[in-house]
């Protein structure tokens, strides 16, 4: 039997907003738009289960009662977060870093109960390799438009899709919003999809 919980989405993301309907959750989003940066010497896990709780922490300070669901993720290649491209030169770096080599993408997932304060962090973490790919199809898929929003600067679930040679883990990490660890963190928090 499903929830009477309210659950909240702190995310503008309409990949989180997809993942979340495709497992037949009912939801409200409410944006979050926080300050990202962290301190330096934070792993990635710690970056994404700080900054998915900052953002589920911001709106469930809005509202009174609720599930709030915040994520974050990143991509990491040789110990190095790689955010989001500020611009066209910046994309096509990170994508010639990132070709004909394995990195690791980490999406963190916090829950906060707005009306008792709970709150449950976790993340999930998955290997991905790029093909090799040719300067040309850089540019090609830079013009596209897709990586200017994505970190790493690549999306699994669009065009990108088209880059990646394997993946090693949950595909659902590196599109944003791990599913299975979500279920089950919402699960401890009366939410259920079944």
């Amino acid at each position: 039997m499903k929830s009477s919980t309210t659950l909240i989405l702190a995310s503008s993301s309409p990949r989180r907003r997809e993942l979340l309907q495709t497992i037949g959750l009912s939801f409200t989003v409410i944006t979050s738009d926080v300050d990202e940066s962290t301190e330096p010497d934070l792993s990635p896990q710690e970056v994404v289960e700080q900054l998915a709780y900052r953002k589920a922490k911001t709106v469930a300070e809005k509202v009174e009662e609720g599930v709030v669901l915040g994520s974050d993720t990143v991509v990491v290649l040789d110990g190095v977060i790689l955010g989001k491209p500020t611009d066209e030169e910046h994309a096509f770096q990170m994508l010639t870093s990132l070709q004909g080599r394995e990195h690791v993408v980490y999406s963190g997932v916090a829950l906060i109960d707005a009306k008792t304060g709970r709150v449950e962090l976790n993340h999930s973490k998955t290997q991905v390799r790029i093909r090799s790919l040719t300067e040309r199809e850089i540019l090609a898929y830079i013009r596209t438009g897709e990586p200017m929003d994505k970190a790493g600067s690549y999306a699994i679930q669009g065009i990108g899709a088209t880059l990646v040679e394997s993946i090693a883990g949950d595909y659902f990490t590196v599109v944003g919003l791990p599913l299975r660890l979500t279920a089950d963190m919402l699960s401890r928090f009366g939410i259920s999809l079944l």
